[in-house]
């Protein structure tokens, strides 16, 4: 004889009402996520035809009537300025020099200031960006009165006194702002482009090619990957759409009277700067 409580039903029901519940909120959760999904996908899926649209457009309509520019046909700015390049560096000692002495061997510009912003108490990174000051007056040590590390935006904020006081002492202002990291590997022909192209544009952003590390593949790899299509599709999308281009921080130039529109009249950011 097989005998059931009335306990033991109750119980049977309320475990069918959680599994009801739960099938329910979890078939909720999928088809919500479904619905983002698809969103991204349409998302991307436009941004590749309108990346392949523009390819096509140039390479068959464009490029056929006016041969693709290089750095040989850039036309020369109509009035050429003076670049101010920031580089913010804390405890950047093992490749500040490097780049420095890299980056005034390499560029191919007539007048241009490399603006480096270090730390009292980063001694090493002092010693290592003052040796290459010695040789060259083009290098300018912005030390900031805040000990390091601060953010990145404190020691630019030092360094645009500096070059503020820089561009009192010339009387004129800088045509554009160079924004450069300390690990960067610069391109020669970065300022020519920057001081035509800014004649034209507030902004100015070069393509970013991260160098792979093959030591670290997962890292690195995924880090290559945001770069490619960031830079070799999503900007060149948004570029084509007239949309805003983001800046990647690095290899990018700001057209220095936009700045100056955008500085707080009563702002003081005080510095201790050494040639």
């Amino acid at each position: 004889m097989l005998i059931k409580s009335e306990s033991g039903l109750s119980d049977m029901g309320d475990l069918a009402t959680i599994a009801a519940w739960t099938g329910a909120t979890a078939h909720e959760l999928v088809l919500f996520a479904a619905v983002l999904f698809l969103i991204g996908g349409i998302d991307d899926l436009l941004v590749d035809l309108v990346w392949i649209a523009n390819a096509l457009w140039r390479r068959l309509i464009v490029y056929r009537r006016r041969p693709r520019a290089d750095l040989t046909s850039l036309a020369p700015p109509r009035d050429p300025g003076w670049l101010a390049v920031f580089i913010p560096a804390w405890r950047e000692d093992t490749v500040i020099a490097q780049l420095l002495s890299t980056a005034l061997a390499r560029f191919d510009h007539p007048d241009y200031r490399l603006y480096v912003g270090v730390y009292p108490n980063d001694p090493a990174t002092i010693v290592a960006v003052a040796s290459v000051a010695a040789r060259d007056l083009r290098v300018r040590m912005v030390i900031n009165a805040r000990p390091g590390p601060t953010t990145k935006a404190d020691c630019l904020n030092a360094l645009w006194s500096a070059l503020e006081r820089d561009e009192r002492k010339r009387g004129c202002r800088a045509k554009a702002i160079v924004l450069h990291d300390a690990e960067d590997v610069v391109h020669s022909g970065e300022l020519r482009i920057f001081d035509t192209l800014i004649e034209r544009f507030v902004l100015v952003q070069l393509p970013v090619l991260p160098l792979v590390d093959r030591g670290s593949r997962w890292i690195s790899g995924h880090y290559c990957d945001e770069f490619a299509e960031a830079h070799g599709k999503s900007v060149v999308a948004r570029e084509a759409l007239g949309a805003a281009v983001p800046s990647a921080g690095v290899g990018c130039a700001f057209a220095r009277e936009r700045l100056n529109g955008l500085r707080s009249p009563t702002a003081d950011f005080p510095s201790t700067a050494t040639a």
